[in-house]
């Protein structure tokens, strides 16, 4: 297998300048060496990398080479920076430090790129079914609304509290898509409904065939890139850890609490207006953090469907249409995820873990200013890697404590009808 680390620039079009994000970082999972070369990226909508990291590889040692912004020859890192197995032991790695560390110049975010051919097409294959969903109608969808695990399994509008508000800006259909029913103890089934309640799947709805498979695929390729990142990730990780004994990739594994939540947003509509000047950066989710361990994130895809005319999937509608995060120094960026590519950033079960000295990464979306907004939806996938409920991530709580007060902030009583 060879391992490629690679920058990623992006746009901060939100800003008065365009200062590019230099510190995400982009795993290769490429199965032969590849050769890189070092390209900006431009306010254009083409997801465009530079910076290249190179790494090639034999079953049993990584070796790396790195090209920095300032030369262009490679450097080995292949003593002391690479994801190196030597004797069965795990190696510190630098690399991750820039993207996951709690530096003011971190992210909180790093890009897998070069993954198996399968992955666009299951990625366009879940995203384009999203749409298809959020087409039926309302009565339709509401039969796979389930209000006694608070909306976390099937449909889900406008039942989450953002910004002090319902969100309606926004529909989500979540899933396990590793198990449809966890075999845990029935006292914990009744406890954690959140995450150990039963799928429930669309039946015979026309327009939508295939969506089960589809999501679960998916969600299940997903979640094997993130198994092999939580890996790569454990030398760093390991000295920031609350307890030592811990292996994030042992966390996540085996646990039935993993969730995918596919999210459609809705075009703007007088009820949510179209943007202005003065649109804000999360005009279309507030900011927030994932409460999960490792968060994986696809590239959006956005639909533009007018009336009488069929659905197509259409460019991004404005530079500034998309995700934001906020880096560890402060700053607000926008990220741009190339179609091709997974994103993975960190959660508040991981800062939760390490005693806040690695942070969960705040982020946004914003609908940016474009022609014909009111036609065009966003679609993604992201998948919440997480331990199991009984899982202690601090002195004072379990996962599972933690998530009820999560889970409380942003459902209420009015909401859970």
């Amino acid at each position: 297998m060879t391992l490629i680390i690679q920058s990623l620039t992006a746009p901060s079009e939100c800003l008065p300048d365009t200062r590019p994000i230099n510190t995400v970082h982009v795993l290769s999972l490429l199965g032969t060496p590849l050769s890189c070369h070092s390209r900006s990226l431009s306010t254009s909508h083409d997801d465009q990398l530079c910076e290249s990291f190179i790494a090639q590889s034999n079953r049993s040692l990584f070796t790396l080479s790195f090209s920095p912004r300032s030369a262009f020859k490679p450097l080995s890192y292949h003593r002391c920076l690479s994801v190196l197995f030597i004797s069965g032991c795990l190696v510190y790695n630098p690399s991750t430090e820039q993207a996951f560390g709690s530096g003011p110049n971190c992210l909180g975010i790093i890009i897998v790129r070069d993954l198996p051919p399968e992955y666009s097409k299951l990625r366009e294959r879940l995203l384009k079914l999203a749409h298809a969903f959020s087409q039926l109608d309302e009565s339709v969808r509401e039969k796979y609304a389930d209000a006694k695990s608070r909306y976390s399994f099937g449909w889900s509008h406008g039942k989450e509290v953002m910004n002090g508000k319902p969100d309606t800006l926004k529909g989500s259909y979540y899933a396990n898509p590793l198990i449809d029913h966890p075999s845990v103890h029935p006292s914990l089934q009744e406890a954690y409904p959140e995450y150990y309640g039963a799928n429930i799947w669309p039946q015979n709805e026309k327009g939508i065939e295939g969506f089960e498979s589809a999501f679960k695929e998916l969600g299940s390729f997903v979640f094997d890139v993130g198994l092999k990142l939580a890996a790569a990730c454990q030398p760093f990780a390991s000295p920031h850890l609350t307890d030592s004994s811990i292996s994030l990739s042992e966390l996540i594994r085996p646990s039935q609490t993993t969730k995918a939540r596919l999210l459609h947003y809705f075009p703007p509509t007088p009820g949510n207006r179209l943007p202005t000047e003065d649109e804000p950066i999360d005009s279309w989710c507030g900011f927030h953090v994932d409460h999960s361990l490792l968060t994986g994130l696809c590239s959006a895809l956005y639909i533009q469907h007018a009336p009488g005319v069929p659905p197509k999937v259409v460019p991004s509608p404005s530079p500034s249409s998309g995700l934001y995060i906020r880096t560890r120094g402060g700053e607000l960026k926008k990220v741009s995820i190339p179609p091709d590519c997974l994103a993975f950033q960190t959660g508040e079960a991981l800062e939760l873990a390490t005693a806040g000295r690695l942070r969960a990464t705040p982020h946004c979306v914003r609908v940016g200013a474009g022609d014909s907004m009111e036609d065009i939806s966003r679609e993604t996938f992201a998948l919440f890697m997480q331990p199991d409920v009984n899982q202690r991530i601090s002195e004072k709580e379990t996962f599972g404590e933690f998530s009820k007060r999560i889970f409380d902030d942003h459902y209420d009583d009015i909401n859970i009808q």
